[in-house]
């Protein structure tokens, strides 16, 4: 998982879109999302970790 894209398909693969018009919003939301799949088992680390670590980097860039 390299691009923000990814976390997107990752989520879509499960049903979920994310979209409420703000950006801040929806990158906090995907992360949730994220780790619901997790905690539930339907994602493994080696997905998990990547993804978090895209999100929380895409937050930072959006909140400047």
């Amino acid at each position: 998982m390299n691009h923000f894209l990814d976390v997107l398909q990752l989520l879509k693969r499960f049903g979920i879109f994310i979209y409420t018009g703000n950006q801040k919003t929806d990158i906090e939301m995907m992360m949730s999302e994220v780790k619901e799949l997790y905690d539930n088992g339907l994602i493994m680390k080696e997905d998990y970790l990547p993804a978090l670590l895209l999100l929380k980097k895409e937050l930072g860039r959006r909140a400047d």
